[in-house]
């Protein structure tokens, strides 16, 4: 199949650095190696389908993408930002003419399938129309966040023409379906590739500035939408704890951090713990996110929040461990960290269980068959 991504540019940095590291003859890749769709794009080339991608985030007048670092702060971006969100995306210049740009890619490429990104605030539902209209083509959306919390009109306006909506919590997706979307299926649209996401080698110094008891890697603002995950690290602050994020964290968990980590430096930090806490942001009640699958792969215990899809994709206390409460929480830290031999156990059956289930070439085998039978 011809696929195009539709999608944003994040961490245009390592993309840069990836393609310089492109060895000659190779295809330059088309997502950085931080980013889900790296491995997706890895597995559907393995399965020899041809791709193409389309950043909408670019501007159509020239200047680069620029990581987001988000804070609670007004910053001359921020607010730049804002404004800009204000305006009708019908009536911003620059948006007019990435759509019209998507239009000619489109009709150059002639995909079979169009791999629409969640988050959309630029490609129009007109423009997606006549892409459809055009080329054939049928419409994939994926997405890991709920419509209710974040969607636009501009993305809820195009649900009729999705095909098929890939999301990662199953509630998400009845929402979708409600929206107008064909079909639906809940497919975790992330997964774990074992020649990345495994146990790292350190060396001395970076033991010395990653190890620690309980390791989080990950977002933490704003606050409304991570309230769980950040209640549940101050009620770990007493612990040896450590916190890397890209962006800014509250005040109360400020001295906990420890630094930025995206990638491999995700993995070799998670490498380096006993522990890793992965609680879901409040907008996923069902579960499903990046971390669930990578962290089982990499050599640390994971303790997740009950959810109803940790259940369907992994074994409570075979390899995998939940909590309740936050009491719940701190007593199954405590006991785990005093029992190197449970915790080991568990570790080594959590990276058996994605490496059989879990990968991104089983996804690829997956969701070949449901874009084969999609309507």
């Amino acid at each position: 199949m011809r696929i195009l991504f539709i999608a944003a540019l994040h961490h245009p940095e390592a993309l840069e650095k990836a393609v310089a590291a492109t060895p000659p003859g190779e295809p330059k890749p088309l997502f950085p190696p931080s980013t889900a769709h790296h491995f997706w794009e890895k597995a559907l080339r393995l399965r020899g389908h041809t791709l193409d991608v389309f950043y909408r985030n670019q501007s159509a007048f020239g200047g680069a993408v620029r990581s987001q670092h988000f804070s609670n702060r007004w910053t001359p971006q921020r607010i730049a930002t804002a404004a800009i969100n204000r305006l009708p995306p019908e009536l911003n210049p620059d948006f007019q003419q990435r759509n019209r740009n998507l239009i000619e890619h489109a009709r150059t490429f002639r995909p079979d399938w169009l791999w629409l990104t969640g988050d959309n605030t630029v490609i129009y539902a007109s423009t997606l129309a006549t892409i459809k209209r055009e080329t054939g083509c049928k419409i994939l959306y994926s997405t890991g966040t709920s419509p209710i919390v974040f969607a636009r009109p501009i993305e809820k306006q195009a649900a009729r023409l999705y095909n098929l909506a890939l999301v990662n919590d199953f509630y998400h997706g009845i929402q979708w379906l409600e929206l107008g979307a064909k079909a639906m299926e809940c497919m975790p649209g992330v997964a774990c590739d074992p020649a990345f996401h495994h146990p790292y080698d350190l060396t001395p110094e970076q033991r010395k500035a990653f190890t620690c008891d309980i390791a989080f890697v990950g977002t933490l603002l704003p606050e409304n939408l991570y309230s769980r995950r950040i209640a549940a690290l101050e009620t770990l602050r007493d612990f040896d704890l450590g916190i890397w994020s890209v962006h800014d964290v509250p005040a109360s968990l400020r001295g906990n951090v420890r630094g930025q980590a995206l990638g491999e430096d995700m993995l070799e930090v998670l490498s380096a713990a006993k522990i890793t806490i992965n609680v879901h942001g409040d907008f996923m009640r069902y579960g499903g996110n990046m971390r669930l699958f990578e962290a089982a792969a990499v050599g640390v215990l994971q303790i997740t929040d009950d959810l109803p899809g940790i259940h369907q994709w992994f074994t409570d206390g075979e390899n995998i461990v939940t909590f309740k409460d936050f009491d719940d929480l701190r007593a199954k830290v405590t006991h785990y960290l005093s029992h190197d031999a449970e915790r080991e156990t568990l570790i080594q059956r959590a990276r058996a269980h994605v490496y059989a289930h879990h990968t991104y070439i089983q996804r690829a085998e997956r969701l070949e068959l449901l874009l084969t039978t999609a309507t």
